[in-house]
């Protein structure tokens, strides 16, 4: 008999008949409610706010529950295949770890423990820009695990340059630039505490590590903190980025390039004719732009815009069978964001472990129960509610 995900349960159960109960929270909800009594109040403001009144951010979790999967009996699912192959390597999964940019505030080995959970997974971890250890750093600490760099394109050409040629150098294995983050969005509770991280210094070791980087700043004059952070405030996002700068990003590597951010099917087109190699379909969690469009609503005209090529997603995953209905829409890889930084605030390394364990888990066993041995099978699988 192989290993199903499914198989984590039994080990829980087995030790409660030892009398030995989980010690880390078995559901999302649950867990952020442990993780936020452990936080800094600011920087879980940070972590779990999003812009405005945060519609946006509770209409990508509510939006998921009008999908139900139908059941089907007899199948004979005994053994459920959940392997992916993304950019020509075959994945034990299809999640991976959504970019996230204050990790490193949230511990200070945030980026690291990401990364070794990772390792340890098989599962890729999206490398933020905004990291407290340096990208050749968060690399090494994934192992084999392929992962991806996760570009905020800064306003300065030749910096963004540089950051892609040493993802490139480090060993990634694609590069994902977000394009929905150029400018901060409103988000009311990170004004009311007047916290971002960044400008205390927090999440900038791959600005503060690079060459570019530093002759500019050596250009201005002053090296101090201070002038690092408002160089930093003035370079990180780049205004008039358009279409028409694919071109050039397609030039500075062969490594695959991903556009994050993409909710249309006529960007979708546009990206794919613009020589990128997939989509990666976000709202940014509903951080950035409140009264927006639920991204798993988006999702289904993304796919078939894209036309076969690797769609990834996230957004308002909070459970294995919200990975399950992203995947039955015809998501290529599922991102999960808050959960796991969640689990990082509760216990560390193994509390992001244990949440992605969990999330596997719940994921095939709904597999198991509904009757779909692979991925593949589910597609078509779901219906409105």
């Amino acid at each position: 008999m192989g290993m199903n995900y499914g198989d984590y349960q039994l080990g829980i159960y087995m030790n409660g008949a030892r009398g030995v109960l989980p010690d880390l929270p078995m559901d999302s909800a649950a867990m952020e409610e442990l993780a936020k009594s452990r936080m800094d109040p600011r920087i879980l403001g940070y972590v779990a706010g999003g812009a405005g009144n945060e519609y946006t951010q509770r209409a990508n979790v509510a939006a998921f529950e009008r999908l139900g999967i139908m059941p089907r009996m007899l199948v004979g699912a005994a053994q459920r295949s959940m392997g992916i192959n993304l950019f020509g390597h075959a994945l034990p999964s299809p999640l991976f770890f959504a970019p996230v940019g204050v990790l490193g505030a949230v511990t200070d080995d945030g980026d690291l423990a990401t990364a070794a959970s990772s390792a340890e997974l098989g599962m890729p971890m999206v490398a933020s820009t905004l990291s407290q250890a340096p990208l050749e750093q968060v690399r090494t600490a994934a192992g084999e695990t392929p992962g991806f760099f996760q570009l905020y394109p800064p306003a300065d050409r030749e910096l963004a340059e540089s950051l892609v040629h040493r993802a490139e150098a480090a060993g990634y294995s694609g590069i994902v630039i977000t394009l929905d983050t150029w400018v901060n969005g409103w988000r009311p509770r990170d004004l009311s505490a007047a916290y971002l991280p960044m400008l205390t210094g927090q999440c900038l070791a791959n600005y503060l590590s690079d060459d570019r980087f530093r002759k500019l700043l050596a250009e201005q004059g002053s090296t101090d903190p201070a002038a690092a952070v408002m160089l930093w405030a003035s370079l990180f996002g780049n205004p008039t980025m358009t279409w028409e700068d694919l071109e050039w990003f397609r030039s500075l590597t062969s490594l695959p390039i991903v556009l994050k951010g993409i909710c249309s099917p006529e960007d979708t087109r546009r990206a794919l004719d613009g020589g990128m190699d997939g989509i990666y379909c976000s709202n940014h969690g509903g951080r950035q732009a409140n009264g927006g469009i639920p991204a798993i609503d988006c999702l289904p005209g993304v796919v078939e815009a894209a036309g076969g090529a690797p769609v990834l997603f996230d957004s308002g995953v909070r459970s294995g069978v919200d990975a399950l209905r992203a995947l039955a829409l015809g998501a290529t890889a599922v991102g999960i964001g808050r959960p796991y930084v969640y689990g990082l605030a509760a216990g560390g390394q193994a509390g992001i472990t244990h949440v992605m364990r969990s999330l596997l888990a719940e994921a095939d066993l709904t597999m198991a129960v509904n009757g779909y041995p692979d991925l593949d099978s589910l597609r078509g699988s779901l219906h409105r509610l």
